[in-house]
């Protein structure tokens, strides 16, 4: 942001250069040329004057020799043209017997008045001696433009170092605009960015140099982050409550119903088995919801750890289950693999799918899980050859109580769908080549 702000700063001072500086250079190298032509005109004016003094007056030579001798100090190369455009007097410059000299003269005793032209390096002047109707010669005076166009180059010069000047100045001016803004911002992001991440108990700073409008976001982003984790902590606290407070009567309830079973004989036995089963399902409900309220509740720190090792670990905690049950389980990870994930999240989430699994695949099937590598993410997947699900049923086996295939209460895939959610990962339901269900993570990486 803050390379965008100097970036449009400085590109609005140089276009304000752009449309002061140029227009100033064009009109003072305008007002330099005129400037130059009129004191040519005038110094031909007064060659005129001398010339006259001889040529209409018959007074002596004297003025005019030293007008001419004048202009020949000056650098300047003159010539005197009588009436019938005879040349009358000269400097030493062999350019005043050029013919285009005779020719502006001409031009100018044939009653064109004033005269000035460039003749390549030279701004060359001829004027009548005496009035225009009655002139009795012809007055022509050349000078080099070089001073003209040095004090042209030296304007342009002094307005480039002024642009650079300025520019410098609006550039130091845009970077300490940019960073005047941007710093805040970025404070305030890297805040966002850790109470994202899980630490509620961050605040960003309010008394940062800066814009109001950026101190008073602070403010209200204090506000929103004091609430959330209030919010967090009353869902964390109500939790622990409601586990106690159903927990308890469960087992003593639990209890009960075994003791009265032991002691039952006959149709009352059966009555009990089923009702100790129906107890044992409410019991794995509410442990299902207190871990979906647990996980909902949770707002991990994410660290690095090792999706292979995990799965492999995973895998050997389940097998002796997948053993007595008749299913082969297997983990197929061939490098590591490291995710980006809260601590025991991508445990909790492969307990789950690999749990889900044996409830889903007959005896004799088998379940593979693997970790490979992708350019942006990892993903770890948990392939089944069990009778897969409908596609209709895999879209809403992430909702809560969503109906289960396997009789479970719903509550597992919703689980690992928060869970990943938290961590920024991925979780979708495949189906398997050949037959069965694959479940995919995408987990992201540290990188």
């Amino acid at each position: 942001m803050s390379r965008r702000i100097a970036l449009v700063t400085v590109g609005l001072v140089a276009a304000l250069l752009l449309l002061a500086v140029v227009p100033l250079g064009f009109s003072l190298t305008s007002n330099e040329r005129a400037d130059f032509q009129y004191q040519v005109l005038s110094s031909a004016d007064q060659l005129s004057a001398r010339a006259e003094e001889y040529l209409a007056d018959h007074d002596p030579r004297t003025a005019m020799d030293s007008a001419l001798s004048e202009a020949a100090g000056r650098g300047d190369c003159a010539a005197v043209y009588g009436k019938a455009l005879e040349l009358v007097a000269k400097t030493p410059c062999a350019t005043a017997t050029d013919a285009s000299w005779a020719a502006i003269a001409a031009r100018v005793r044939s009653g064109s008045g004033e005269i000035s032209t460039r003749d390549g390096d030279w701004l060359l002047a001829a004027v009548p001696v005496g009035d225009d109707g009655n002139a009795s010669g012809v007055a022509v005076l050349a000078r080099t433009a070089d001073p003209m166009t040095d004090r042209i180059v030296e304007v342009w010069a002094w307005l480039a170092l002024t642009g650079i000047i300025v520019l410098a100045a609006g550039v130091l001016f845009a970077l300490w605009l940019g960073r005047w803004v941007a710093r805040p911002l970025t404070v305030l992001g890297a805040s966002a960015a850790r109470f994202g991440g899980g630490a509620l108990e961050t605040r960003a700073p309010t008394t940062t140099a800066g814009p109001n409008e950026v101190r008073e976001l602070s403010t209200a982003f204090n506000r929103m982050a004091e609430r959330i984790q209030s919010l967090v902590g009353s869902h964390r606290e109500w939790v622990a409550d409601v586990s106690h407070q159903l927990r308890t009567p469960l087992t003593a309830l639990r209890l009960r119903v075994d003791v009265l079973t032991e002691e039952s004989e006959g149709e009352t036995a059966e009555e009990l088995a089923g009702l100790q089963l129906e107890l044992a399902r409410l019991g794995s409900l509410v442990d299902g919801l207190l871990t979906v309220a647990r996980a909902e509740a949770s707002v991990p720190r994410p660290e690095t750890v090792r999706a292979d090792e995990i799965a492999v670990d995973r895998v050997a905690a389940w097998e002796p289950v997948a053993r007595e049950r008749g299913v082969r389980l297997d983990a197929s990870c061939k490098r590591a693999a490291e995710v980006l994930l809260g601590p025991g999240d991508l445990e909790q989430m492969l307990d789950n799918l690999i749990a889900n699994a044996l409830d889903s695949v007959p005896e004799g099937g088998a379940i593979e899980v693997g970790a490979t590598v992708t350019d942006e993410r990892v993903e770890v997947r948990v392939a089944d050859d069990g009778p897969g699900m409908p596609a209709q049923a895999r879209e809403n086996a992430f909702r809560r109580f969503g109906q289960s295939s396997t009789g479970g209460n719903g509550l597992g895939l919703a689980i690992v769908h928060r869970l990943a959610a938290a961590n920024g990962a991925e979780v979708a339901l495949e189906e398997t080549p050949g037959g069965g269900l694959t479940a995919v993570l995408r987990l992201p990486t540290p990188r």
